[in-house]
């Protein structure tokens, strides 16, 4: 790849640092993936700068029509402190016909929206757990259509933000709690599915019109004590010392049947097309023992950091760190927005 003059944006509160030196490791898994992808971009001989956002588009405008960047590389997960907002600055980039990294912003939209994403889903016939939506202010009527156990989460937020073992209920009282434990910590609406018992497979795919699909990938959850549930709790993601107390991990899926590696793939990509994802994306699946398979949650620009499920699936692909950052930036240049679609 040519070399490029590359504008990296991310949060205001994780602009990497050049170096780690310095750092305790609790500071560098704040922004690990902006450092990551920053310094690898550098090394890779590549024109890059850094800049974050909070509540204002000012820099970002200034910064795009004084330096004329090939490429917006967009680390974004909020915007003002909302999550869905990353893609108004999207759709900033596009009216400002700025090529960039990641999803479009209907995909955006569309997936960031768990609840309109799974009645798409639905929709398209792609199996997804039965819910309910319970919103913030209001009171709470428990449906009678959902069967025991209900797993519990914001609407809205990611990285499993209030997600525990509590989030699995087995009665009425234990569901009414943990409703309104999301309403508050999370100040979104909860959103209620039924909890699939079976393993958590994850499946990255790369592409605009045409897609590939990564190895499929697995949540192994160790040694959890008897009669916890096998989910991807907070703890279970980001707390280093629970993940080695109890041997939490992913890697590459094994002892999958041919049939379910075919089908993850089949679904992996309609999944993307029916959310209108481009870029990159990682899909959550949960599979019964009997292979029956549910998808829970499609992620546009997922976590890029170096080490993460993604990049390693990529890894066992064949395509190293580099090469998959490489690859992110060349479908942002050639994704077809509507101003190059007009012949702009």
């Amino acid at each position: 790849m040519k070399k490029l003059k590359i504008l990296v944006v991310a949060h205001e509160s994780l602009v990497p640092p050049d170096s780690l030196e310095g750092y305790g490791q609790r500071q560098i898994d704040e922004w690990r993936t902006e450092y990551d992808v920053v310094s690898h971009l550098k090394t890779a001989g590549h024109d890059v700068r850094c800049i974050g956002l909070l509540d204002s588009l000012t820099e970002l405008r200034t910064t795009i029509q004084e330096w004329r960047p090939n490429v917006v590389f967009n680390l974004l997960e909020e915007f003002d402190g909302i999550a869905k907002y990353d893609q108004h600055v999207v759709a900033f980039l596009e009216l400002l016909r700025q090529p960039y990294t990641g999803c479009n912003p209907r995909g955006l939209t569309l997936s960031r929206d768990k609840v309109l994403s799974k009645q798409l889903l639905a929709y398209h016939r792609i199996p997804t757990p039965q819910f309910a939506l319970f919103r913030r202010g209001k009171r709470v009527q428990l449906p009678s259509k959902l069967r025991y156990p209900l797993f519990v989460k914001s609407a809205t937020d990611d990285a499993s933000l209030a997600i525990a073992q509590a989030s699995v209920c087995t009665d009425p009282q234990s569901l009414k709690e943990r409703i309104a434990f999301v309403h508050e910590q999370t100040q979104s609406d909860a959103l209620v599915e039924e909890y699939i018992e079976g393993r958590e497979i994850y499946v990255g795919v790369l592409g605009n019109d045409r897609l590939t699909t990564l190895p499929v990938w697995e949540m192994h959850f160790g040694s959890l004590p008897e009669g916890q549930a096998a989910i991807a709790t907070r703890k279970a993601k980001w707390d280093r010392r629970y993940i080695a107390h109890h041997g939490i991990g992913t890697a590459a899926a094994d002892n999958l049947p041919d049939a379910v590696m075919a089908q993850l793939g089949r679904l992996t990509k309609r999944i993307y097309r029916a959310l209108h994802l481009t870029g990159y994306a990682r899909m959550d699946f949960r599979l019964r023992n009997d292979g029956t398979i549910f998808v829970l949650e499609a992620n546009a620009n997922p976590n890029l950091s170096e080490f993460e499920d993604l990049a390693k699936s990529a890894k066992a692909a064949g395509l190293s760190y580099d090469d998959l950052l490489a690859r992110i930036l060349s479908l942002g240049m050639s994704y077809q927005a509507a101003w190059r679609s007009n012949g702009a």
